[in-house]
């Protein structure tokens, strides 16, 4: 009897030690790296727990068992600290190169898109200047330019429900040189853009806010005036000057007959308006409407926003471009001056080759 008993007890002790066997050489061969392959890209979404994630590093090649990686992780306690992200992986890595590449986020940098919109530029030749490049579908940009809704909590909601406006998010999208990841969306590109015409009016002398109340403005027509001083004014130092001139002429009833809002309505940057031009039919025509026009003309740099903000005080009521090639102007307090300063600019101009309007 104690023979058969010890048979089985030996049969026992061989099966445990062959399952034994077995086990260990199961875990060897899941710990044992895979075979060196080409690296690729694999991506762990937010979300993931450890056991997604080792099934899809098998699926992927990466590791021979997603059940050993699982157990290994734990024996090792980690995997709490896994990011998400997509990674560059190949066949072939030790399993602690992964979780120490998984918890440091080591993750692939996305492709960047970089453009420059410069200062004074309208919405419509920033669609068509991103659409040229490939980056946005240019009407589906344009579409959301007309939709401030779409991005509530922004300065977009600053933007009046005003049937005149051609595109109401204009003056809004801050000209800025950026860098975004590839792919990125018509929607994202519009919504950063927000953001760094927020950012940039951070940088603004504190209290600018109440300059508004102080000059009987809100944000929409703050960024009207800026964006008419972008479009007229190529000298900083001018920049407050012709902010006051604006002023001047809201204040004394004036129509401000501003040339570059006739450009912005007729849709196109003409080099010289004909006197017909000025008749165009549009509540941008501040030749033939009083007031400002219902919204920015252009998109306004930070120099625009300052001068809109703090305007230096004068008497001018007129301003005309000297021709000279200084991009400078002449200032005047009556019609009078302005008619001899238009006179001296003219003369500056045919000495320069060419008559003027």
């Amino acid at each position: 009897m104690w023979k058969i008993n010890l048979a089985i007890a030996l049969i026992i002790f061989l099966f445990a030690l062959g399952l034994v066997g077995g086990v260990a050489a199961v875990v060897a061969n899941g710990l044992a790296p895979m075979k060196a392959g080409e690296e690729r890209k694999v991506e762990i979404r937010d979300g993931m727990g450890t056991a997604q994630i080792a099934e899809l590093l098998e699926e992927e090649g990466i590791i021979r068992s997603a059940r050993v990686f699982r157990y290994y992780v734990r024996f090792k306690g980690e995997g709490t600290r896994f990011q998400a992200g997509t990674y560059l992986l190949r066949p072939g890595m030790e399993l602690d190169e992964l979780i120490a590449k998984f918890n440091r986020g080591d993750v692939v940098q996305p492709e960047m898109i970089r453009f420059t919109i410069p200062e004074g530029w309208t919405v419509e030749q920033i669609a068509a200047d991103l659409a040229a490049k490939g980056y946005v579908d240019e009407q589906k940009f344009l579409e959301l330019a007309n939709r401030p809704e779409a991005f509530a909590g922004t300065r977009a909601d600053a933007v009046p429900d005003d049937g005149r406006i051609r595109y109401r998010l204009e003056g809004y999208l801050f000209p800025e040189t950026y860098a975004m990841p590839e792919g990125i969306s018509e929607e994202e590109i519009i919504r950063r853009m927000l953001a760094e015409l927020d950012r940039k009016l951070g940088g603004l002398p504190d209290g600018w806010e109440q300059r508004l109340e102080e000059l009987d403005l809100d944000f929409h027509r703050l960024l009207t005036v800026a964006s008419i001083i972008e479009r007229e004014v190529a000298v900083d130092e001018e920049r407050p000057i012709v902010a006051g001139v604006i002023y001047n002429r809201l204040k004394a009833g004036m129509n401000l007959e501003v040339d570059a809002t006739v450009q912005y309505a007729l849709g196109e940057q003409k080099e010289r308006l004909l006197y017909e031009d000025l008749d165009v039919d549009s509540p941008y025509n501040t030749y033939a409407n009083p007031g400002m026009p219902p919204g920015p003309i252009a998109n306004p740099g930070i120099r625009s926003i300052e001068a809109a903000l703090y305007p230096e005080e004068s008497r001018y009521l007129f301003y005309v471009t000297k021709k000279d090639g200084t991009q400078e102007h002449y200032f005047a307090e009556t019609f009078a001056q302005h008619q001899a300063n238009i006179r001296k600019s003219n003369e500056n101009q045919q000495r320069a080759g060419g008559a003027a309007r």
